[in-house]
């Protein structure tokens, strides 16, 4: 009777961990992206003139772009920012002004399915989309300092960028190792590395890339553990840099004076 009663509950055990694990796979995407999209018309409400740009890639995908002009005195080039896994543009324009000042022109594209970007989200799709992009600013750009700076979930995105493309340096903001560690932090009883769609790998991409990198990341960061991001440490060159942020969490690291004031240095 004993034994009935254990094998049952065994038996349930190993059931509710299959089901957990197959919702877990089958949902990785909506807990991965969170995007806001916008009609095409949508007219956003920026202090700064802006540029909206329009990128056909085929007959069903298009990037939506916006592209913020520096007034500053001295023109140091172009930042291209790769934003994080929610909303759309409207929710990190409060990042732009600080490269604006500095002097930098701001380009920053939606993902497909984000904003007014139109498209099928995949792996593929994204690095390609983050090729496109940088391809069309050095196209029509007169600058030729190109600073790639990646947010988040964006951060797989630049540094991919860096790997394949030169630029000037490369920023990675509360970055992971890849999706399938970041998966492991919080379902490490799955095998993640096979249940994953996503790979989206920093650590492989920052092997590749020759231009000096920055991490910032926040020592209490709830989304991106502080030890995920920690993991890059190992495939950093001499002379990158890993800032830890003390006591900054996940979405406001921008709001420590270690973190502006060595922003404003990597810009000069």
């Amino acid at each position: 009777m004993k034994n009935r009663k254990t094998w049952r509950i065994i038996k349930g055990v190993v059931l509710l961990y299959a089901i957990i694990g197959i919702l877990l796979h089958a949902l990785q995407e909506k807990m991965l992206f969170h995007p806001k999209p916008l009609p095409t018309g949508y007219a956003f409400p920026f202090q700064q003139p802006f540029e909206e740009i329009f990128i056909p890639v085929n007959t069903t995908d298009t990037i939506h772009m916006v592209h913020f002009e520096s007034t500053a005195a001295v023109q140091k080039g172009d930042v291209l920012y790769f934003h994080g896994n929610r909303n759309n543009i409207e929710y990190y324009y409060n990042r732009v002004p600080v490269f604006l000042k500095a002097g930098y022109d701001v380009w920053m594209p939606d993902y497909y399915t984000f904003g007014k970007s139109r498209g099928t989200l995949t792996e593929e799709s994204l690095t390609g989309l983050s090729l496109t992009v940088y391809q069309y600013v050095t196209g029509v750009s007169h600058n030729t300092q190109i600073v790639v700076y990646g947010r988040s979930l964006g951060t797989a995105l630049a540094s991919y960028v860096a790997a394949e493309m030169p630029v000037k340096q490369l920023i990675l903001e509360t970055p992971y190792s890849s999706i399938p560690s970041l998966f492991s932090t919080y379902a490490f009883i799955y095998p993640v590395e096979v249940m994953s769609t996503y790979r989206l790998s920093n650590y492989k991409n920052l092997e590749r890339v020759q231009e000096p990198v920055c991490v910032f990341h926040g020592t209490d960061d709830g989304v991106i553990p502080y030890r995920e991001a920690a993991r890059l440490k190992k495939v950093l060159k001499p002379g990158d840099r890993f800032i830890d942020i003390e006591e900054a969490a996940h979405n406001n690291i921008n709001r420590f004076p270690l973190y502006t004031e060595t922003l404003n240095r990597l810009l000069q």
